[in-house]
């Protein structure tokens, strides 16, 4: 039934492919959030806001002013403190809310994975680990690279969308500034390339940049996953199929 508003917490792929299918077919007034961590974003149906709501009270107060039926929360599986603040929000009006939680990757036979928690507990394992000269990719994005300047006998090549604070890097650190996906062979050049004896990766899951994790096998290489936090226990579905079947049955 048109009318109905939906407003999808964005950021990653399945968001704007959600916006798009709801788009088309026209059954729902699209309302895509953007955190705006990224200057440029690519373009998206329906209306776009950017920015954050200020907190848990400031998305009811949105949510209650634009008169929002339902929310689908499609950010990025670290963005903990959004996802709490929606379901709190959402508990408190009374809005039904859903998760897509993309599927965690998982480690194949000869992945050599080295669970942590966090950044700087994988900046640690780095300096215990590995000699002094090797080179490690970085592929967590610019706001979680500061530990990495505690391992200044390390080379780092840090993959990210938008370039970190200067203040941010290790010393010795090449910049790369790519958005995903990623080949197989793209990222097997890459390690040949930079001679990269290490990868540090946060546990997104998802297709568009797992090709790093086979290349890294093939390579004999360790990768330091940081491991996902805890996110609130709402009803959640894997990909926009499922969210489509949700937001399709009734209220």
């Amino acid at each position: 039934m048109a009318g109905r508003r939906v407003l999808i917490l964005g950021g990653t792929t399945e968001a704007a492919a959600l916006a798009r299918a709801l788009a088309q077919a026209g059954e729902w007034e699209v309302t895509t959030s953007l955190a705006g961590r990224t200057r440029a974003p690519a373009a998206l149906p329906g209306a776009v806001r950017i920015g954050g709501f200020g907190g848990a009270d400031g998305l009811a107060t949105y949510l209650r002013a634009e008169r929002i039926d339902r929310v689908i929360d499609a950010t990025h599986p670290f963005a903990a403190t959004m996802s709490a603040n929606a379901a709190a929000a959402c508990d408190r009006l009374g809005v039904p809310m859903l998760r897509i939680e993309r599927p965690a990757w998982t480690p194949a036979p000869g992945d050599r994975w080295i669970d942590v928690a966090d950044a700087t507990e994988a900046a640690d394992w780095l300096t215990g680990a590995l000699p002094a000269g090797s080179a490690v990719l970085l592929t967590l994005g610019r706001q979680e690279v500061a530990p990495f300047k505690r391992c200044p006998a390390l080379r780092f090549v840090l993959r990210s969308i938008e370039p970190p604070a200067a203040e941010d890097l290790s010393p010795d650190c090449l910049l790369l500034s790519e958005r995903g996906p990623f080949t197989l062979d793209g990222e097997r050049a890459l390690i040949a390339r930079h001679g990269i004896r290490g990868i540090v990766a946060k546990n997104a899951g998802g297709d568009a940049t797992a090709a790093k994790l086979a290349a890294a096998r093939e390579a004999a290489i360790p990768v330091v996953m940081i491991r996902r936090p805890a996110l609130p226990a709402t009803p959640a579905v894997p990909d926009i199929a499922g969210a489509l079947d949700w937001l399709s049955r009734p209220r």
